[in-house]
């Protein structure tokens, strides 16, 4: 038996004393137990290293599993074989038209979810891929955390792309051959688009300031020289005029991009580098219209393989654009007020709300006349929003103009900000390449979503705007909307947003342009991407209740998905992982829904439905603005996590401010990771139990008998599965100064009493035992409502391994409790200090008691240096026979209290990592 697998015994065996001692808690129980043989030396760091890489293995085993249930089939062959059945249509027209239409639009985002390393990534992409349903054992790579930068999290999303390109090439090349069989004479006019590629990654200002015009226009150029140069490769043996050609482009493109990698800040220098772009140039491309339509017309001259390979390549020119996609710029709306409010209320007089602001942005707009810019114009512009339009004009007019462009708008709230952006697109001459797309995220867009569509579509420019683009953009987000309505009421809130939009379009005579629809989610329960099955994916954030309101309306609808940084690039992790990727789009697409079904009992019995929504909502939302919920979500800041990206989650710098931290400080992603790493994913199964209380089996008859109402129910039986009370209620104990008093009080762990007793005495005024109490009591209560709903319902999918899983988790986190506990007890042993930059020990430990823990060893390393200058550094002629000795006692103190710390610390995170693994994403 491993080691691993005598602890889940002993947690199996500490779980069933809760029959006898309801309160008893298993999980602090082994923490306790695993700390005393961790300070008698009985057990070692090496020994929980040891446990921790056994475990880290599993989680990344899991993680592969997961992928491969999700996906599966995997294997090539069998999602030919899918593809092959899907391609039934008799008729070519017919043909055409379905495969034409893009089923999806698929953005890879960069939020910070690179929890996994580089190495690890490829580990868990190998096992998913290998045809073995993730079930081999994974070496764990090195521990190693890569340093995420920006230009990490672009190489990352341009790899990811690459094999979603080639994925696509394979999934058009099959389309061709099954049409070249059934239409001989008509298959090459075929021109195929099943799924289009964009990015935001290097164009997304909102919530961040490190990134620069020019870095945008960097990746925009290093976007376009490296799909030049796949191009050009696809091209070599068929015409390697036209490969050559592109190659020569490439290189241009690349030169252009190495001095725009450069310092821009002289003008001499932004103006050489300008210029040098802007100039006519013999291998400059700004368009690949009349390369398309040169191998389309080599391709009829062609035999039928050489004729596939052209067409192929044309069809992906024709996705692509000169770039590895279409790329989002996204700005706050406040960013974009901030810019107007110039134009039309210089004095700051106007609420921008207004009707009278809102004529005055009308007559702005009528007005507009195009201007001509350059990157000078752009260099000096010191507006965050008008910076954006600029950078976008001259990607338009310098490096593609074919491909369009998103501007999305985080939290716009009214219609005339999104014609403010109008304004500038036009001002800019870019209106015709750029559609804007308002983002719907918190809980006041969401409520007056449907108003704010209705007004803003009422709008004559802006109906104009829209045929011209033939399109209406918006964007629904689970961030903000899962963590302050809780993960189940916003996606109904976006579902009948987006039926809200139908209606308006219908309303407003817009039934002759596209709907776009941009659910952004990630990967994980907590933030909107449903963990059940890739159907469950596709359809949670957007229903086929809310697609046929589209599709009955003869609405042609263009969804959008997000897959969301390290976590999300998984999909598409090998290339047969991105080719199963999207046979499943193929096989679901989400543009479709069948008109002709009878509506859900989930939307006829609204009297149920909708009171199931609002008491749930009412529960997440006491949650959140309860001072214990938040008290609670807080009391570790976020020290448990890893850094997962290159924007940073808000932290508070001093010690005050850390102990009272908002919700509202840190970001959707870190508080969903956090309430994962406490064990109990709350803003997704709170309230549902409560919800039902006092009409339950009702409840449960419209939950079993409606399929989104099953959905739901999947949802929260995934969710609750990997939950624990208990271990919400174990973190608590570790600030319980009754506990430290007690656990030498009866002669045991002398040598340890003293710390004990230190502890016992500096925790008799903290609050977060009680708050922990509070929490799991509250938590206790809804939870034992919802096993009652959930036992009148059927359960469609029984976990096999859910047990297994369960006292994996325990096991995880009872070792991070013992880590924890072994931390705390070196910190109160570290020798006094004099006071330094108004640090004392007293503010030393309360990092530690708030997890800043690489903030307090930097303090006690500077308070304890080992490398100082001796004597003999120096060449001083006098002799001195002082000082007679050294500092080694510092060195000691390193040893026996710094790198224990430190080694635990790392222990606790890469612990926080397998964890994030079995919930199958971070955050």
């Amino acid at each position: 038996m491993s080691g691993v697998a005598a602890l889940v015994e002993r947690l199996q065996d500490l779980h069933a004393r809760t029959a006898e001692t309801p309160l008893f808690n298993p999980v602090f129980q082994l923490a306790l137990e695993l700390s005393r043989k961790l300070e008698s030396g009985e057990l070692t760091l090496d020994d929980i290293a040891g446990y921790v890489d056994e475990m880290e293995a599993e989680g990344l085993r899991a993680r592969a599993a997961r992928l491969d249930r999700m996906l599966s089939p995997v294997a090539p062959g069998a999602n030919e074989a899918k593809l092959r059945a899907l391609a039934t249509e008799e008729d070519f027209a017919a043909f055409a038209a379905h495969w034409q239409r893009p089923h999806a639009h698929i953005v890879f985002t960069a939020h910070p979810t690179f929890l996994l390393s580089r190495a690890q990534r490829d580990a868990v992409a190998a096992a998913a891929s290998s045809g073995n349903g993730g079930s081999e054992t994974i070496e764990v790579p090195e521990h190693q955390r890569d340093a995420i930068t920006l230009d990490y999290e672009h190489d990352a999303a341009m790899a990811a792309i690459e094999r979603a390109q080639d994925a696509r090439d394979r999934v058009n090349g099959l389309l061709f051959r099954e049409a070249a069989g059934k239409w001989p004479k008509r298959w090459k006019s075929l021109q195929p688009m099943p799924v289009r590629f964009a990015t935001w990654v290097g164009y997304d200002m909102d919530g961040r300031t490190d990134i620069g015009w020019s870095t945008s226009i960097r990746y925009r150029l290093d976007e376009k020289a490296r799909r030049l140069s796949r191009y050009a490769a696809a091209l070599k043996g068929m015409e390697p005029e036209i490969a050559e050609r592109l190659e020569r482009a490439a290189n241009h493109t690349r030169d252009m991009a190495d001095r725009f990698a450069g310092d821009l800040t002289a003008p001499d220098d932004l103006s050489a580098a300008a210029n040098a772009l802007t100039a006519d140039h013999p291998d400059k491309l700004t368009s690949l219209g009349p390369t398309i339509s040169e191998l389309e017309n080599e391709a009829r001259l062609a035999g039928p393989d050489t004729a596939r390979d052209l067409l192929t390549l044309a069809a992906a020119m024709r996705a692509d654009g000169l770039g590895m996609g279409w790329i989002h710029f996204r700005v706050n709306s406040s960013q974009l007020q901030n810019a107007i409010r110039r134009r039309i209320d210089p004095e700051g007089k106007l609420s921008l709300s207004s009707q009278a602001a809102l004529v005055k942005m009308r007559e702005l707009l009528a007005e507009a006349k195009p201007l001509h810019s350059n990157f000078a114009a752009l260099a000096i512009e010191n507006s965050t929003a008008i910076r954006q339009f600029l950078a976008m004009a001259q990607i338009v007019h310098h490096i593609d103009g074919d491909a369009p462009i998103r501007m999305l708008v985080a939290e716009c709230e009214q219609p005339s900000t999104v014609l403010a952006a109008l304004y500038f697109a036009r001002l800019f001459g870019i209106e015709e390449n750029v559609d804007v797309s308002p983002l719907f995220e918190t809980e006041t867009a969401l409520e007056h979503g449907g108003r704010f569509l209705d007004a803003l579509l009422s709008e004559d420019a802006y109906r104009d705007y829209a045929r011209k683009r033939g399109r209406i953009s918006i964007q629904t987000g689970f961030s903000d909307a899962g963590r302050f309505v809780g993960q189940i009421p916003a996606a109904l809130a976006i579902e009948r947003l987006q039926g809200r939009m139908a209606e308006a379009m219908v309303a407003n005579g817009l039934t002759d342009v596209s709907a776009l629809i941009f659910n952004t989610h990630g990967e994980s329960m907590g933030r909107g991407a449903h963990p059940s099955s890739f159907e469950d994916r596709l359809a949670w954030p957007m229903s086929p209740w809310a697609r046929r309101r589209f599709v009955r309306a003869g609405i042609r609808l263009e969804p959008e998905v997000s897959f969301q940084g390290g976590d999300g690039y998984l999909w598409f992790g090998s290339p047969e992982l991105a080719f199963a990727t999207l046979t499943r789009f193929a096989e679901m697409p989400p543009c479709a829904a069948d008109p002709s079904v009878p509506t859900d009992l989930f939307y006829r019995r609204t009297d149920l439905s909708l009171d199931l929504y609002r008491a749930i909502r009412g529960v997440q939302q006491d949650f959140l603005h309860s001072r214990t919920y938040s008290r609670a979500v807080t009391a570790f800041g976020l020290g448990m996590l890893n850094d997962t990206g290159s924007r940073k989650s808000r932290r508070q710098s001093d010690l005050a401010a850390d102990r009272e931290m908002s919700l509202r400080q840190i970001r959707a992603i870190p508080h969903n990771a956090v309430l994962q790493q406490l064990g109990y994913p709350v803003n997704l199964i709170a309230g549902v139990g409560t919800a039902a209380e006092g009409n339950q089996e009702e409840i449960a008859g419209l939950l079993r008998d409606s399929e989104r109402g099953r959905q739901i129910v999947r949802l929260v039986r995934a969710a609750n599965a990997l939950a624990s009370i208990k271990t919400v209620a174990a973190y608590g104990e570790l600030f319980n100064s009754a506990y430290w008093a007690s656990r030498p009080y009866r002669g045991n762990e002398q040598h340890i009493s003293d710390a004990c007793l230190t502890l016992a005495e500096y925790l008799t005024k903290d609050d977060r035992t009680g708050v922990f109490r509070r929490l799991a009591s509250r938590l206790r209560v809804d939870a034992l409502k919802l096993h009652r709903l959930l036992a009148l319902i059927p359960d469609e999918a029984p976990m096999p391994e859910r047990e297994q899983t369960r006292r994996s988790l325990g096991v995880l986190q009872s070792l991070r409790l013992a880590l924890l506990k072994h931390m705390f007890l070196r910190a109160v042993m570290v020798p006094p200090f004099s006071r330094a930059n108004d640090i004392s020990r007293d503010d030393v430990l309360e990092m530690f008691f708030t997890l800043r823990t690489e903030d307090a060893l930097a303090q006690l390393r500077r308070a304890f240096p080992t490398s100082f200058p001796r004597i003999e550094d120096f060449s001083v002629d006098l002799p001195s026979d002082y000082p007679d000795s050294d500092a080694a006692g510092y060195a000691a103190i390193h040893r026996d209290f710094i790198e224990p710390i430190d080694r635990a610390h790392a222990l606790g995170l890469r612990i926080t990592t397998a964890i994030a693994n079995e919930f199958g994403a971070h955050g």
